[in-house]
């Protein structure tokens, strides 16, 4: 509807040559901005804008191989140490070099004295550890499943726990006397307790809504159990595993070097008698290596057992 504001008598002027007069400039100046060429949807822009892919920061830099920069800082190590043993700075009284070392080692692996030494020791820690996986992991099972176990195993498991193992070792020698036995009870004593917090803390730590969505599906107490709670608790298990291995091997230490007539800690002690620290070097590499190498195969189980949950592996 439109309102007219000529006089009374005039003809009345064409709307239709109005409309288009109004509507010429703003097409031209629609088509200035959008040319036919980038309005046209079945052509393609005359000069096309090239996009770069974006590429992380992380994947643009020099890719090393991983082990070579895990072998750098030994590799470095070893150099400072020859280094200091050849100006002087370290004698063959304080710290034997890392030639002579290696030529200690060489000597027990051919008189056979270190393998032998080596087959006992993993034995005792083999027969320790597993007894301690066994205390440890079933006292948390009791502890953690039920309110009445928390009640009367926790409470005595933590005041035990305090108490040094080392300090125990003369009532070992005194309660099994001096053979195997109180040398695998000073390592099952110092593997149960990290396997038993660690499992009890996994165990609490499983989400309650799991528990809850796995009873709404009508699991019953042991398929909560099986298919819930010990998935959940089982990266805490692993952890508790990996420090119990390390504090196995440093138990042996100690185990060992009272009355021991065989293991590498014999080694030690007959080497301390007589001023060897090249010896001594020899027996601690093997200690870090065979620590190493449980650490690896605990690492390597986790890997396998742990498929299902994701974790940041670093950049």
């Amino acid at each position: 509807m439109s309102i007219s504001h000529a006089p009374p008598g005039s003809p009345e002027p064409d709307i239709s040559e109005i409309d288009q007069n109004e509507a010429a400039p703003s097409q031209a100046a629609h088509s200035e901005a959008y040319p036919p060429e980038a309005t046209d949807t079945g052509t393609t822009p005359t000069s096309p804008v090239d996009l770069e892919p974006i590429v992380p920061a992380s994947s643009r830099r020099t890719r090393v191989p991983r082990w070579l920069r895990r072998t750098t800082g030994p590799v470095l190590l070893l150099a400072l140490w020859q280094l200091l043993s050849g100006t002087g700075v370290l004698t063959a009284g304080v710290l034997a070099s890392p030639g002579r070392i290696a030529q200690v080692a060489g000597d027990l692996i051919a008189d056979g004295s270190l393998a032998s030494a080596m087959t006992t020791s993993l034995q005792r820690v083999a027969g320790g550890l597993l007894l301690g996986a066994l205390i440890g992991t079933g006292l948390a099972l009791v502890s953690g499943l039920f309110r009445i176990g928390e009640d009367i195993v926790d409470a005595p498991v933590q005041m035990l726990r305090t108490v040094p193992f080392v300090g125990l070792i003369p009532l070992f020698i005194i309660w099994f006397g001096i053979g195997e036995a109180p040398k695998i009870a000073i390592i099952t004593l110092g593997v149960t307790f990290p396997l038993y917090l660690n499992v009890y803390a996994g165990i609490r730590g499983v989400d309650s809504q799991l528990i809850e969505a796995g009873e709404s599906l009508g699991l019953s107490r042991w398929g909560l159990v099986r298919h819930v709670i010990l998935p959940g608790a089982l990266p805490g298990a692993m952890t508790g595993l990996r420090y119990s291995l390390g504090i196995a091997w440093l138990a042996l230490v100690f185990a060992e070097q009272v009355n021991a007539d065989s293991g590498i800690g014999f080694l030690m002690v007959q080497a301390r008698d007589f001023l060897r620290t090249d010896v001594i070097v020899v027996c601690l590499i093997v200690y870090a290596f065979l620590g190493l190498l449980a650490d690896f195969i605990v690492r390597s189980l986790e890997r396998l057992l742990l498929q299902w949950r994701p974790t940041f592996t670093g950049r």
